[in-house]
């Protein structure tokens, strides 16, 4: 019986001794078994906007989406960041919320002419001719009229305001605007 209490207890001993053991079993020499905690040094990323506009210019307006998302968690609910959530969301044939992103976007920057441009694409979508053209207009005025794009789409919204079965040629659809490091980009809808 002794002998019992005594295997035991070695039992006991030796479990509490490799409960101490730093490694808990694992080798020490390879790489580690869990993730890497934190960031890791010297990885540099790419920032989610330039790889959204990169993925919207492919026709990847779903996961364009996503990587605009990923870039309001690094920048905030910038005007950049809410326009290019509207924009794929109209790619993505989701109007309501392109619209609600859009005017948060004007709502923040009320002279970002690519968030006035998109929203008036949208407000067209939905059938909306005379909000669309009074956007055009607004969007023309503060891009001083420099876009062919934004002119050629209120030419359109007006076309469509006077006459709703107005059914233009195809080379000549709506046109979304964004904005990449100071410069507009151009992008058809179609």
């Amino acid at each position: 019986m002794a002998g019992l209490k005594r295997a035991g207890s070695l039992a006991l001993i030796c479990t509490a001794l490799a409960a101490c053991q730093p490694t808990s079993g694992f080798r020490t020499d390879g790489p580690s078994p869990y993730a890497p905690v934190g960031e890791v040094r010297g990885e540099k990323s790419v920032d989610g906007l330039i790889v959204g506009h990169r993925l919207m210019a492919a026709g990847e307006h779903e996961l364009a989406l996503k990587a605009y998302l990923r870039a309001a968690a690094q920048h905030g609910a910038s005007v950049d960041v809410l326009s290019a959530i509207g924009s794929a969301n109209l790619a993505l044939g989701r109007l309501g919320q392109s619209e609600t992103m859009l005017r948060r976007a004007i709502d923040v920057d009320e002279t970002f002419v690519p968030a006035w441009n998109n929203l008036g694409v949208v407000l067209v979508e939905q059938r909306k001719y005379g909000e669309a053209a009074r956007v055009f207009q607004n969007a023309f005025a503060l891009d001083s009229g420099q876009s062919d794009s934004i002119r050629e789409n209120l030419r359109l919204a007006l076309a469509k305001k006077e006459n709703p079965a107005y059914d233009p040629p195809q080379e000549s659809e709506f046109s979304l605007v964004r904005r990449g490091h100071g410069q507009f980009l151009l992008l058809t809808k179609y």
